[in-house]
């Protein structure tokens, strides 16, 4: 039921469920700024207490939508925060799959660093597209040639952002995989398996379920903009507070319980032995390749064929001083507080 003839929605917005929404979710993005500064990982999972922002932020737009439901600039800002929150989590995702792929570099298929820069180049690409769509699909001048054009767009960027996640949880099965097989994560719960092992298994399983929440919301995306405005999911406003409330927010409570710093070292130059038990700090995994090499070539697929050789610190460990295993989830200048002689690093 549409709430009067001039309203922008097609259906009569819920004044409850916004403010049910931006209330428990400002309570989850207030947690996560107190991890934050308790784990002293603002450069990790700072994007957590962004993206539970941005959803407080676009539920206030809704809710005031919901009251003013033919004020097209609010109906703007409140679709266009809900849309971007999201995606700051799987940049989260990105980050903490970096910092695991640092923590066990002797498994990492390609440079840890170089899966923040190429996924996050990949939804920077997509984004541009979204809002390029967006703009033609909004424009009161847009002809319907640039309206269809903008439509086509949107599509475009919604699968590519799908696309792209799926082969980021490929690289993290691929990862996961040979951590298996290397012996320093059990294929299932063992009460024989020691605490580095279960840490890492419990990282990797964190970041499958969020991939498989964001997923999701993303389907859910897919779907309506293929529907169409006229399809079910476009005229329906439980659907948004199930994929895009509910969903999301319980992606944020997981990370609030779980969060990812309380199973990795806050600093990439700490690294685990292949014994899967002891921690070293080493010099850090450095790509000495130009920066728009790396841009380019993320994967150094020219330096697979030269065959170039590779900085392979790990093979020198016992060059590097042991840290202990209190330097996880205890932030920066732990490697000091553990008793670490940093100075002969």
């Amino acid at each position: 039921m549409v709430c009067c003839d001039s309203s922008l929605y097609p259906f009569s917005p819920s004044k409850v469920a916004p403010i049910i929404l931006l209330v428990v979710f400002l309570a989850s993005t207030a947690h996560h700024v107190y991890l934050n500064v308790r784990y002293r990982s603002w450069r990790i999972t700072g994007t957590l207490p962004w993206g539970g922002l941005l959803f407080v932020t676009g539920f206030v737009m809704r809710e005031i939508s919901a009251f003013k439901p033919n004020h097209l600039p609010i109906f703007i800002a409140s679709t266009c925060l809900l849309l971007l929150a999201p995606p700051v989590y799987a940049v989260m995702n990105y980050i903490v799959l970096g910092r695991v792929l640092y923590y066990v570099p002797y498994l990492s298929p390609i440079h840890p660093g170089r899966v923040i820069s190429t996924f996050l180049g990949l939804d920077a690409v997509i984004g541009a597209i979204t809002g390029n769509g967006g703009a033609r699909v909004a424009s009161p001048n847009a002809s319907p040639s640039d309206i269809s054009a903008g439509k086509a767009m949107l599509r475009a960027s919604i699968i590519l952002q799908l696309v792209s996640f799926f082969l980021f949880v490929a690289l993290e099965g691929y990862f996961h995989r040979r951590c298996i097989r290397q012996g320093l994560v059990a294929p299932k719960p063992s009460p024989e398996a020691n605490e580095q092992s279960k840490k890492l298994r419990r990282i990797l399983h964190l970041m499958y379920i969020s991939s498989a929440i964001i997923s999701c919301r993303h389907v859910f995306r897919v779907v309506e903009v293929f529907q169409g405005n006229e399809g079910y999911l476009a005229t329906h406003e439980w659907p948004l507070y199930i994929f895009d409330g509910l969903f999301m927010f319980a992606n944020m409570v997981m990370l609030n319980i779980w969060h990812p710093m309380r199973y990795l070292p806050n600093d990439n130059k700490i690294y685990l032995r292949k014994d899967g038990v002891t921690q070293r700090r080493g010099p850090g995994w450095v790509d000495k390749r130009p920066f728009i090499l790396t841009l380019v070539d993320p994967f150094d697929v020219a330096g697979l064929f030269m065959k170039k050789e590779k900085d392979r610190f790990w093979d020198h460990e016992d060059e590097h001083p042991t840290v202990g295993h209190e330097t996880v989830g205890a932030g920066k200048g732990a490697g000091k507080a553990a008793g670490v002689d940093t100075a002969a690093v």
